[in-house]
């Protein structure tokens, strides 16, 4: 984490703080928990401590925003993989407004705000109706039910990109209301889709993701496909032994999906690699 980040749609990944408390069925295998459990940290819960950096640390960010203006080259970052920037805790608020301030100074950076809490994101930014050209806001939607309780909150903020991560893609997903330009209000700017990684990783029907790309195709809302987590098509499968699982498409016909890992499920769609991103609205 940090500079040069293995995430395929960011270029960077700056973390505030680490820990959190989960919410959703998205949140059951999640990766930063299992990431802190391995490092000897218990972050997780509400009655659990939050970890805190130093100030190197945050000085980080400046670096970025000082390489990409020398660059003349905008870079993206993720923030926070291992959090939830608007999670309903006061210590946290020094921190944010500390974050806040560092999303001023490096305006040659986009800031990738991903949250599972939108509902919380008007009471916790300060920005209201100005926001900084240079933050994107997300929510993670994981199924349907969670699409239609985040999204008309993500919805009412006006930032200049909005997005979603639909993943862990757990089951299939109609954005189309959301995708489509409005008379009045937002709509979806941009599409990132994945399946789960980890050795507990649920499966995700490959229909799921074909239906999200169309969707966005059909609105002309950029799609990016991230992985297909640990479990992959068994065309692109060679272990023979693996544990495989069997879902339909949606003529019904049968999909198979074999345990293989998130390195060698890969990322190809259909044949192809699906990098779809939005422009940067952002002017310096």
């Amino acid at each position: 984490m940090g500079r040069n980040s293995s995430i395929e749609w960011t270029h960077h990944t700056f973390n505030p703080w680490w820990g959190c408390v989960r919410v959703s069925p998205g949140c059951k295998n999640c990766y930063a928990d299992t990431w802190a459990r391995r490092l000897g940290l218990e972050l997780w819960g509400k009655n659990m401590p939050r970890r805190f950096f130093s100030d190197s640390h945050w000085k980080e960010p400046l670096r970025w925003n000082h390489e990409a203006q020398r660059e003349r080259t905008r870079r993206r970052v993720f923030c926070a993989s291992m959090a939830d920037v608007f999670e309903d805790r006061m210590e946290l608020e020094p921190w944010r407004l500390r974050l806040w301030e560092l999303i001023a100074q490096t305006p040659w950076l986009d800031w990738l705000l991903l949250t599972k809490r939108p509902h919380r994101i008007g009471s916790v930014a300060p920005w209201r109706d100005q926001w900084p050209s240079n933050v994107w806001l997300g929510t993670t939607t994981e199924n349907q039910h969670w699409a239609e309780v985040r999204l008309p909150a993500l919805l009412q903020q006006s930032a200049a990109v909005l997005f979603v991560s639909a993943e862990p893609l757990l089951g299939s997903l109609d954005l189309q209301r959301f995708l489509l330009p409005k008379a009045l209000g937002r709509r979806l700017n941009w599409v990132i889709a994945g399946g789960e990684s980890g050795t507990k990783a649920r499966p995700m029907n490959p229909q799921w993701a074909r239906d999200l790309r169309d969707q966005c195709a059909r609105a002309n809302v950029p799609f990016h496909f991230k992985q297909w987590g640990h479990w992959s098509p068994e065309a692109r499968a060679t272990e023979s032994r693996a544990q495989r699982v069997t879902l339909t498409d949606a003529r019904g016909r049968p999909v198979i999906l074999v345990k293989v890992g998130k390195k060698a499920s890969g990322r190809i769609l259909d044949g192809k690699i699906w990098d779809g991103l939005p422009q940067p609205t952002a002017t310096i």
